[in-house]
């Protein structure tokens, strides 16, 4: 008798010319983010830093199961994928500047967390690791 086939914990098939793309894109976002902590301090550091790892907090919700080394637990796999999308942060740096706010740079660490956020998400890319399947197989 024969065991059925999994998939085997791998990362993305996205090409190299996509996966360069992504960490150009990281390298970008990595270098605007150290500039807006650097130019503003304070409290734009640990939101820079909370918006970089804030992503893989969903690991932590939702619940957990049986599961393959590589694999996701089922109950985790919508959360995660819902904050591994660069649509979400998008809107919050194209957003954020608009808020009311007293001066320019009100609202610049809400912006810093989006920034460490989309930053997050282009190098779990530029690394090959995407969206997980309905499973919590890397895709």
């Amino acid at each position: 008798m024969t065991s059925p086939t999994r998939p085997k914990a791998n990362r993305s098939s996205a090409s190299g010319l996509v996966r360069g793309a992504w960490a150009l894109l990281s390298v970008f976002l990595l270098a605007w983010a150290v500039l807006e902590m650097v130019n503003h301090g304070g409290g734009t550091i640990p939101l820079g830093i909370l918006g970089f790892i804030a992503p893989d907090l969903t690991l932590f919700v939702g619940p957990s199961g049986p599961r393959e080394p590589g694999q996701l637990p089922r109950g985790k796999v919508p959360a995660y994928n819902l904050v591994h999308r660069p649509i979400v942060p998008i809107p919050g740096l194209i957003v954020v500047p608009f808020l009311p706010g007293d001066g320019p740079g009100a609202n610049v660490g809400l912006f810093t967390f989006a920034l460490g956020w989309l930053l997050h998400i282009a190098s779990d890319r530029a690394l090959g690791y995407g969206l997980r399947t309905a499973d919590g197989w890397q895709r």
